[in-house]
C-alpha cells in the first residue's frame, strides 16, 4: 500500500505541466467551487468528528481546533483567491543575466517533488496542504490527525475534483487515513521517494518525525514564545500587546507564553495588565512567578472580573500553555531575558517592548528566532500580515526557508544556461 501510494505521487509529479501553467490557475478557481459545493457534506463529516471528540473527553481549546463553520469556508475560498493572485509572480522565469560576452544565465521554478505534511487536528490544514504546494506542481501526501478522518474524507473528495475539473492528475493530493502510526513510520522512512517533510503541530509531533526520518524537513517547530518588557516600556502598550498576543488564538504557534518583565516594572505590568482585561472583559489566567506580588484584591476571582491569577510554576517555563492563560517572569535586566528565551525558547517568535531604542536594538541583534517584533503583537508574524503572501506553515529551520512558508518556499530551481553554441575550452579559465 505504502509503495503504491508513493509510486503514484511520482508519477503524478511527472505526469502533471510544468510549475507556472495555467491548469493550476484553473485549479485553484476549481477548488474554491468544490468547496463551495461541498461544504454541507464537510460540515456533516465535521460534526460526526467533533461529536466522537466530545464522547472521547477532548478539552474545549482541542475542540475548537478541529470545530468547522461557514466562516472557514469563507476564509479559505479568500486564501484561493489570494494564492491564485501570487502564482503569476512566484512562478515566473526570471528575465535572464548576461554571462561574458557568450550567453546568458536565468532560473526557471521548478516544483520541489512530493511533499509529506503530517499534522494533527486541524482541518482547515488539510485545505491548505491542498492547495499551496500543489498550486506550483508538487504532489502532496496529508497525514491528519485520526481525530479529523471523516472531514478529511469528505476534503479528499473535494480537492479531487477540482483536480478533475482543472485537467490535473488526480494523485497530486493524497489524503492518508491510516488511524495508526504504521503507514506514517514506513513513509518517514522513505527519502527515496519523499522530497521534503512538512510536519505542522504539537513539539512532540516535530520531534517524533524529525527522530524518525532522514527526510529533508521543514519545521514548524514549537510556540514557545516570549515578549521581554523593558523598564523603559509603556506599560499599557505591554498589557495590550500581552492580550493580543495570546487571546484571539491561544493554540496558535505565533502566541505569547511568558512576560519576561524587568523585575522594578512587574508590579506596574500586572497593573495594567488585569485593567485591560477588565475594560474590555478579556478572560485570561496570569500565572505569576512567586516573586511577584499578587495584587491587592480581595479575591482573585471577585464578581465581573474576567482574569484570574495562579502560580507559575517550574515546569511552566518551556511549555505552551494551549489555553487563554499567560505568564509573567520577573528577570534583572535583558542579559537574563536572552538568557531565559536562549533556554526556553522554540526559535519561533520573540518580542521586546522599550521606549529605549538602544534596548529594542540590542535585543534585536542578540536575541534568535525566525522572527523578532519590536513594540507590537506577536501574531504580527505570519505570512500575509507581513506582506509575504500566503503560507502553509512557520518555519524555524535554518536551511531553505526560515520564518514564513510561503509559495515561493515550495519551489524551487534549475539554472537554464543559454549558452549560444559556447563550449568550456573557449570560456577563460576562473580560478576560484
Amino acid at each position: 500500500m505504502t509503495e503504491a501510494i508513493l509510486t503514484s505521487a511520482r508519477a503524478a509529479v511527472a505526469a502533471a505541466p510544468p510549475t507556472g501553467d495555467r491548469a493550476y490557475e484553473r485549479y485553484c478557481r476549481e477548488l474554491a467551487k468544490s468547496l463551495a459545493e461541498h461544504w454541507p457534506a464537510v460540515l456533516e463529516a465535521n460534526a460526526e468528528d467533533v461529536a466522537h471528540a466530545e464522547q472521547c473527553g477532548l478539552p474545549p481549546v482541542l475542540l475548537d481546533r478541529l470545530r468547522l463553520t461557514d466562516a472557514h469556508l469563507g476564509r479559505l475560498e479568500r486564501l484561493t483567491e489570494t494564492v491564485l493572485s501570487e502564482l503569476g509572480e512566484v512562478t515566473a522565469r526570471d528575465a535572464g543575466v548576461p554571462v561574458g560576452d557568450w550567453g546568458v544565465r536565468l532560473r526557471a521554478p521548478k516544483p520541489l517533488g512530493v511533499v509529506f505534511m503530517v499534522y494533527e487536528a486541524r482541518p482547515t490544514v488539510t485545505v491548505e496542504g491542498a492547495l499551496l504546494p500543489v498550486a506550483v506542481g508538487n504532489a502532496v501526501l496529508l497525514r491528519g490527525g485520526k481525530e479529523i478522518a471523516r472531514t478529511n474524507e469528505a476534503l479528499s473528495t473535494v480537492a479531487h475534483k477540482a483536480l478533475q475539473a482543472a485537467g490535473l492528475p488526480a494523485d497530486l493530493v493524497t489524503v492518508l487515513d491510516d488511524p495508526d502510526r504504521t503507514q506514517l513510520r514506513a513513509l518517514l522512512k522513505r527519502p527515496d521517494a519523499i522530497d521534503v517533510l512538512v510536519p505542522r503541530g504539537s513539539p512532540s509531533l516535530i520531534d517524533y518525525c524529525r527522530g524518525a526520518s532522514s527526510i529533508p524537513v521543514i519545521a514548524s517547530g514549537g510556540g514557545v514564545n516570549h515578549v521581554y518588557v523593558h523598564s523603559s516600556a509603556d506599560l499599557d502598550l505591554a498589557a495590550e500587546v500581552a492580550l493580543d498576543s495570546k487571546l484571539p488564538e491561544p493554540t496558535a504557534c505565533n502566541t505569547a507564553e511568558l512576560m519576561l518583565v524587568d523585575a522594578e516594572a512587574a508590579t506596574g505590568f500586572v497593573a495594567a495588565l488585569l485593567r485591560a482585561a477588565e475594560r474590555d472583559q478579556r478572560q485570561v489566567t496570569v500565572r505569576l512567578d512567586p516573586r511577584v506580588p499578587r495584587p491587592h484584591t480581595d479575591t482573585d476571582t471577585g464578581t465581573g472580573r474576567p482574569w484570574r491569577i495562579a502560580e507559575l510554576q517550574e515546569h511552566d517555563l518551556g511549555r505552551e500553555f494551549l489555553d487563554a492563560t499567560i505568564g509573567v517572569y520577573p528577570v534583572a535586566g535583558l542579559e537574563e531575558a536572552l538568557a531565559h528565551i536562549r533556554r526556553h525558547g522554540s526559535g519561533h517568535t520573540e518580542g521586546v517592548l522599550a521606549t529605549d531604542g538602544d534596548v529594542a536594538q540590542e535585543f534585536t541583534r542578540r536575541a534568535d528566532a525566525a522572527a523578532i517584533v519590536v513594540n507590537g503583537s506577536l501574531r504580527l508574524h505570519d505570512g500575509p500580515t507581513l506582506g509575504l503572501g500566503s503560507e502553509i506553515s512557520i518555519s524555524t529551520g535554518r536551511m531553505h526557508v526560515r520564518g514564513p512558508v510561503t509559495l515561493g518556499s515550495l519551489i524551487t530551481h534549475s539554472w537554464v544556461v543559454e549558452a549560444r553554441g559556447t563550449l568550456r575550452s573557449s570560456v577563460p579559465a576562473h580560478h576560484c
